[in-house]
């Protein structure tokens, strides 16, 4: 990490006053800029603390073989069996179809890596859903990549669907997927998520990026990256996801 222990609690301040008050930022303090993805996750994680408990994760990579990024989702924004959220919540509503896992049991930081089978071990369930994605700055996507890490990797909301028990039979990289926005197909695709296999992110997520939270823990709800991209909505917007074999999901913004 470059950043002063100083420059960190700066830039958590500012996130988090910018929540609080509803008054997004045009930029980071000039002293409180992350140089590299150290100083984003430090951020990132001050924030986090401050918040409270972290209940949920998302994950997700640019390609199958490029490094993971992730950050913590507390229970303020994490809604399960919800068909309707008040667009009052975010500014900006850019809506994802995703893939999220919930863990039955701990998978906690030590020092041997999990292995794909343990990880795979540790998965209760699997559920279509939708990530919001917001910003705390005034324009979304202004501030490049490092900014929007520390930002909780612009998330807003995890809208959580009904549990498949039977997950395993489930192959996320040759899921099919549509997506309709107010009655109107907007997505129609097979897979569809960038990083390819989402058993890699959750071995990933246990062993690196939960780490400064102790690991990941049973209850923990996954989100896996998107299978659609982002889809910017406006308020009273209808979004139904449909993922044949493990469900649907459906949300009204409004």
């Amino acid at each position: 990490m470059t950043m002063t222990a100083e420059a960190v609690l700066a830039a958590a301040g500012a996130l988090l006053a910018a929540r609080r008050d509803n008054r997004p930022l045009d930029t980071l303090p000039p002293a409180a800029q992350p140089a590299d993805k150290a100083d984003a996750y430090a951020i990132q994680t001050e924030v986090a603390r401050r918040i409270g408990p972290v209940t949920a994760w998302k994950v997700g990579a640019s390609a199958p073989d490029a490094e993971p990024s992730s950050a913590p989702i507390h229970a303020e924004t994490l809604f399960f069996d919800t068909g309707t959220l008040p667009a009052a919540m975010f500014r900006v509503i850019g809506i994802e179809a995703e893939i999220v896992y919930r863990l039955k049991s701990d998978l906690p930081a030590r020092d041997e890596p999990w292995t794909r089978e343990e990880v795979l071990a540790a998965v209760g369930s699997v559920h279509p859903a939708f990530e919001i994605c917001d910003s705390r700055f005034a324009a979304y996507g202004s501030q490049g990549p490092l900014a929007s890490l520390a930002d909780q990797a612009n998330h807003g909301a995890l809208i959580v669907g009904a549990a498949t028990a039977d997950w395993r039979r489930i192959d996320p990289v040759t899921q099919p997927l549509t997506l309709d926005i107010d009655g109107e197909r907007r997505i129609d695709v097979v897979g569809g998520n960038k990083a390819g296999d989402p058993i890699r992110l959750l071995a990933w997520l246990a062993n690196v990026g939960a780490r400064p939270f102790g690991g990941l823990h049973a209850g923990d709800t996954v989100t896996t990256g998107s299978c659609t991209g982002t889809i910017f909505i406006q308020p009273g917007s209808r979004a139904v996801a449909d993922f044949p074999g493990l469900g649907h999901i459906a949300l009204t913004v409004a």
